[in-house]
Order: structure tokens, then C-alpha cells, then sequence
């Protein structure tokens, strides 16, 4: 390597530097400003995102769901045992796993909106009325942010 090649090398590598100063030089000076990038947002306390309009502890939407009075199943992966939950379970895992649709909290629409983003993009075959209903009935009941 010719010495013209390294100090093309290491300019380089300083107008690297000198590029990536600048973001990360960024937060800091948010920092500065009394930033906090872990506060809640939405201006009110209690504050959550997750549910539909930021509700604040207490509305009747966040209110958590009494999941402890169902029993559930260790056959079906240990979720709710109520209507839906044999078809729910094997429906949702033929293609990932149970905790990925358990650990989820979306709204209603939200559940709406994914299983016909499953469908046209993901290839989930389409299942009759009846059959979507009850396991989109089953998802909101025990897994939606609103209840």
C-alpha cells in the first residue's frame, strides 16, 4: 500500500468520524435540554401508549383483563381454556410461537387489521366467517389492550 493510498484511507476515515460526531453529539445535547428518552409520552401521567388514545389508568379501557380466574391449558400451550382456544392455538401456531400471540396487547382494530395482514401478505389461508370470528373473538377477549 503506497503512502498516498493510507492518507486516502485515513482521510476518509476522518470525514467518517467527523459524520458520525454529529448524531451522536445529538442526544446529548437533548440530554441537556432535560430530554428523557424513557418519560411517558402524551403529556398526561399515566400515560400508555399501547392503548387507544393513551388512556390513563383507571378508564374503563385499560382496566386488566381478571385473567386469573380462567383456567388454562398446558395442552394448548397454556392459554385461556375458553371457546376459540383449540382453534386459536392451532391456527396461530403453524407458524410462530403461542408466546409470540400472547406477549401482544393490540386493540381491537389492531387484531382486525393483522389477521387480514397475515392473509393478503403473509399467505395465511383465509378461514370461513365463523372460524374468524371465533378466533378473533378469542384474541381480543384475552389479549387486546382494551380489556
Amino acid at each position: 500500500m503506497s503512502l498516498s493510498q493510507v492518507l486516502s484511507r485515513l482521510a476518509r476515515g476522518a470525514a467518517l468520524a467527523a459524520a458520525l460526531a454529529v448524531p451522536l453529539a445529538l442526544p446529548a445535547a437533548a440530554l441537556a435540554q432535560g430530554y428523557d428518552p424513557m418519560a411517558p409520552r402524551g403529556g398526561a401521567p399515566g400515560f400508555n401508549p399501547m392503548l387507544p388514545g393513551g388512556a390513563a389508568p383507571g378508564a374503563p379501557s385499560a382496566a386488566a383483563p381478571a385473567e386469573s380466574d380462567v383456567p388454562t391449558n398446558p395442552e394448548l400451550g397454556g392459554i385461556p381454556d375458553t371457546a376459540g382456544a383449540e382453534e386459536t392455538f392451532y391456527l396461530c401456531s403453524a407458524c410462530h410461537s403461542m408466546a409470540t400471540v400472547t406477549s401482544q396487547r393490540l386493540t381491537d382494530e389492531r387484531w382486525d387489521y393483522t389477521w387480514t395482514w397475515m392473509v393478503e401478505d403473509q399467505g395465511m389461508p383465509e378461514m370461513d366467517a365463523e372460524t374468524k370470528a371465533l378466533i378473533l373473538s378469542y384474541l381480543k377477549r384475552h389479549f387486546s389492550a382494551e380489556r
